[in-house]
């Protein structure tokens, strides 16, 4: 039997790979976007967005609130690897979106289940050619290189064939052929490299599409997937401890508080209701990362939550 120990949701933003000096270049990026997400569904560039709701942050976008910020960052990434440490996890189950590193519009599952015997990176922000800042968030996303990572195959044929049998149509993926075309992508490098310290625990990649139409899950189907997962791991006979770890999200790229809020008073509250939920024209582009969170959130529903940081104002007080 596997006990699900230790549930832990994270971004994976560049920014928590860049030193703050460089978020400079993120939101160049952000000015020249035409397709900034809103939480109703819109898509607007930046002056649009400018014009609908003013310079509100202004005041805020100098460099000592981005080195505050970042220290907060670093403070939490350092404590949820303190929890990952302390728990002792015989595997960690990683549940990220892909986005056009192992898979394509030539092949794009709703949901698969990595079974080979290791996972490897691609290598593509880490090439020639890349920018300096893109470099630099390459080493961060174990992207500069295709580094490789142990997988624990057992637990995922186990959750395979546990997906199948609770009428969940899973997709599965055993190799990666050629990292430089196709490999692993920056959801599953940051936490690896982020929160593992080096430590080689043993993963299993589940892969939500998250981005890309016409077959993204919604989130009552991601969070069903997540209670199926919870239910299937106790009849494991292949570990005993286990941690599950959302990467990516909150909102972006224009940040809505009232609803990353919504989510993580509703993962503090077990409220399955809420996170079933969450409409789909909230989930658009980065923002669609919270489907990650969802599905996490339906495996470790049973845990007591602990402790989460959102930063722009207050702490909330008890979130895992």
């Amino acid at each position: 039997m596997a006990d699900i120990v230790l549930g832990i949701g994270t971004s994976h933003s560049p920014l928590l790979t860049l030193a703050p000096e460089d978020w400079i270049h993120r939101a160049k990026s952000d000015l020249e976007n035409t397709r900034l997400n809103l939480s109703d569904g819109r898509l607007l560039s930046y002056p649009e967005l400018l014009a609908e709701r003013g310079p509100k942050y202004a005041a805020q976008a100098d460099q000592s609130n981005l080195e505050r910020q970042a220290k907060l960052c670093e403070a939490a990434l350092d404590r949820l690897a303190d929890d990952l440490e302390a728990a002792r996890p015989d595997v960690v189950i990683i549940v990220g979106d892909d986005q056009e590193e192992l898979f394509g519009d030539i092949n794009q599952p709703a949901f698969a289940v990595f079974h080979g015997e290791e996972l490897v990176m691609n290598d593509k922000y880490g090439r020639a050619g890349n920018p300096d800042w893109i470099r630099k968030m390459s080493r961060g996303y174990m992207m500069d290189h295709t580094h490789t990572h142990p997988c624990h195959q057992d637990l995922a044929l186990e959750i395979i064939a546990g997906m199948i049998e609770r009428d969940v149509d899973v997709a599965t993926s055993a190799r990666v052929e050629d990292p430089q075309a196709f490999g692993f992508g920056h959801a599953f490098g940051f936490v690896i490299d982020r929160l593992f310290r080096g430590r080689k625990y043993p993963v299993v990649p589940l892969l939500l599409n998250t981005y890309y139409p016409p077959n993204v899950v919604r989130s009552a189907r991601a969070y069903d997937i997540g209670q199926h997962l919870q239910s299937l791991l106790k009849s494991s006979g292949s570990v005993e401890r286990v941690a599950v770890i959302a990467s990516g999200g909150l909102s972006h790229f224009v940040t809505d508080e009232e609803l990353d809020r919504g989510v993580l008073q509703a993962m503090i509250a077990s409220d399955r209701e809420h996170l079933r939920s969450v409409p789909p024209e909230a989930l658009k582009s980065g923002s669609s990362e919270i489907l990650n969170w969802i599905l996490a959130a339906g495996a470790f529903s049973h845990l007591e939550n602990d402790w989460s940081v959102y930063d722009r104002r207050r702490r909330l007080p008890r979130c895992g």
